[in-house]
């Protein structure tokens, strides 16, 4: 028996147990290997479609949150400017407002000054003439105290006074 020349009943029987063991894998092994395989080369193109999907998502939203910071800014923009009219005008009426005050105090304060003025030169008017009265009162009495005084003075006026 020689190793290196085999016999006819080892060839024949290696043989049969290659076709057992292949009928066996066949029937039992491959249809599971290929099945795990197929589910796994559906796994993978499922993971690959999801993270296509994915990716289009994550576009679509970065677009839409784009869209949405520019829409948030030009609404911010509008609010700051109608802020700033908005304040301009209170500053604007507040002015005005402020204006007509102060004319408003002013010819008050015109009118008031005009109102002493004219209550002043009444008074001192009223003073005068009593002033005046007083001075009479007493130049008369001065002058009437007297008869002879009081009969010059009478003199004087008839003379003055010319008779139609």
């Amino acid at each position: 028996m020689d190793l290196i020349t085999p016999e006819f009943g080892l060839v024949f029987w290696t043989l049969i147990t290659f076709l057992v063991l292949v009928f066996i894998l066949r029937k039992f092994a491959w249809k599971p290997i290929l099945g795990a395989v197929s589910e796994r080369e559906e796994g993978i193109k499922d993971a690959l479609a999801s993270a296509e999907k994915a990716r289009q998502e994550m576009e679509n939203l970065q677009a839409d949150n784009e869209r949405v910071l520019k829409e948030a800014r030009a609404e911010r923009e509008a609010m700051l400017k109608e802020a700033r009219e908005l304040k301009n005008k209170m500053i604007d009426d507040a002015k005005a407002e402020a204006q007509q005050e102060a004319n408003k105090l002013v010819a008050q304060a015109q009118a008031a000054i005009e109102a002493e003025k004219k209550a002043a030169v009444a008074d001192l008017k009223s003073q005068v003439a009593e002033i005046s009265i007083s001075i009479a009162e007493k130049v008369l009495k001065d002058e009437l105290s007297n008869k002879s005084k009081q009969e010059k003075l009478v003199e004087s006026m008839l003379e003055d006074t010319s008779l139609n």
